[in-house]
């Protein structure tokens, strides 16, 4: 009976449904922003007040459609209340929401200049997005702010080589051993499965096993040629996260004694930042984010650094964008898988999907049998260790 009576009136608007119905006006109430057409009629108190407030700093609208600088009234303009409100979001909402609400506040808010301060520098929640919005400022930064700006962008990527490197050195170091199969292997070196597969037609029926006359084995990288990579990495400013997570792998692919890894930024200018790759904050800020585009230059740069094309794999970290010329672009991609380069067109290295690209440079690059995505720092590892393998690469479904 006690659970019939439970059952029934919460059905029937009993406390339950009364508690669930507020939290939901609550919520709506939080979304909406308390202006007089907000219907929802609820009241905030307490915590639900201040994180109320931090929300209407941000995306308050007032009585009349704003825009732009206007928005920033509730936020002010000056660093003291933004430190005030940066302590107040980290306060009040989670380490990923408190990312979000840093980065609109940037972009709606036109808050670049605070990042200049280093006390401005020291409140914020580090992240991607913020690195690459430091590095744009790079050159406008003054001398005071450097050293603050230096030790918030090592936060970033030591936190990104802890989750990145091991996976991506296992993964990479199973690749370079299958590459380097050698046909008289040590017994503890065969590769089984294609060494059945080899010999299937020398299976003997009356004794239900295969002659294996030819034994295919893993090499050991250590004994094979050096495998050598070359990441070439288009820095406009569209580009910013991408340019982070490069640079990450291309520390941690130097790291490994079987690869030899070459790091090439571009804009219309090109620079080689391998002498740098063993600190990927010195990389970081040897790059310029924003400016033109000039692909066919990188590419013309990186395929005079090739020495062994069918030991080498170039990857082009690029929205595919331009200002060169396209045709010679095309001709320099064509020369290179022709004589033996694995080339991968990543239109993006983020979490964030494909940007916004060029159509018609992604389908040419196609019709030449190297497809341009949008690649993950996931799946980077597994793309990498397919284009040493020369095997197909492991396009995302919708790509």
């Amino acid at each position: 009976m006690t659970t019939t009576k439970t059952t029934t009136e919460t059905a029937a608007g009993g406390p339950a449904a009364a508690d669930a119905a507020g939290e939901r006006l609550r919520r709506w109430r939080l979304v909406l922003g308390g202006e007089s057409a907000d219907g929802t009629g609820c009241t905030l108190h307490g915590q639900d007040a201040a994180m109320d407030g931090a929300l209407a700093a941000l995306y308050g609208k007032g009585d009349r459609p704003q825009s732009g600088r206007d928005r920033a009234a509730g936020l002010g303009a000056s660093a003291p209340s933004v430190a005030r409100w940066l302590g107040d979001i980290r306060t009040y909402f989670p380490s990923s929401v408190v990312q979000v609400m840093q980065r609109d506040a940037i972009d709606r808010l036109g808050l670049d200049s605070l990042l200049l301060e280093p006390e401005m520098l020291a409140a914020v929640e580090a992240d991607v997005h913020l690195v690459g919005t430091l590095l744009s400022l790079n050159k406008a930064m003054p001398e005071t702010t450097k050293e603050t700006a230096r030790a918030v962008v090592r936060k970033v990527v030591e936190d990104l080589e802890k989750r990145l490197a091991t996976r991506t050195r296992a993964t990479l170091t199973g690749a370079l051993d299958r590459s380097a199969r050698v046909n008289r292997p040590r017994h503890h070196d065969i590769d089984w499965n294609r060494t059945i597969a080899a010999n299937l037609k020398h299976y003997l029926p009356e004794y239900r096993t295969i002659v294996p006359e030819r034994l295919i084995g893993y090499g050991r990288a250590a004994q094979s040629m050096k495998k050598e990579v070359v990441l070439c990495i288009d820095q406009s400013g569209s580009m910013a996260a991408s340019v982070v997570y490069a640079s990450v792998f291309g520390a941690v692919l130097a790291s490994m004694r079987s690869i030899d890894t070459r790091l090439v930024v571009f804009d219309t200018a090109v620079v080689d930042l391998t002498d740098q790759l063993d600190d990927p904050v010195d990389v970081l800020f040897g790059t310029q984010l924003g400016g033109g585009t000039d692909i066919n230059r990188a590419l013309a740069y990186c395929q005079s650094q090739i020495t062994r094309p069918t030991e080498t794999v170039v990857v082009l970290i690029s929205d595919l964008y331009e200002g060169g010329i396209r045709n010679e672009m095309l001709k320099r991609v064509s020369a290179m898988k022709a004589s033996g380069v694995q080339f991968v067109a990543l239109l993006a290295l983020s979490d964030e999907g494909a940007p916004a690209y060029d159509r018609e440079h992604a389908a040419a690059l196609a019709a030449l049998g190297a497809p341009a995505f949008a690649c993950t720092p996931d799946l980077f590892p597994e793309v990498m260790a397919a284009a040493i393998e020369k095997r197909p690469l492991p396009i995302p479904d919708g790509a």
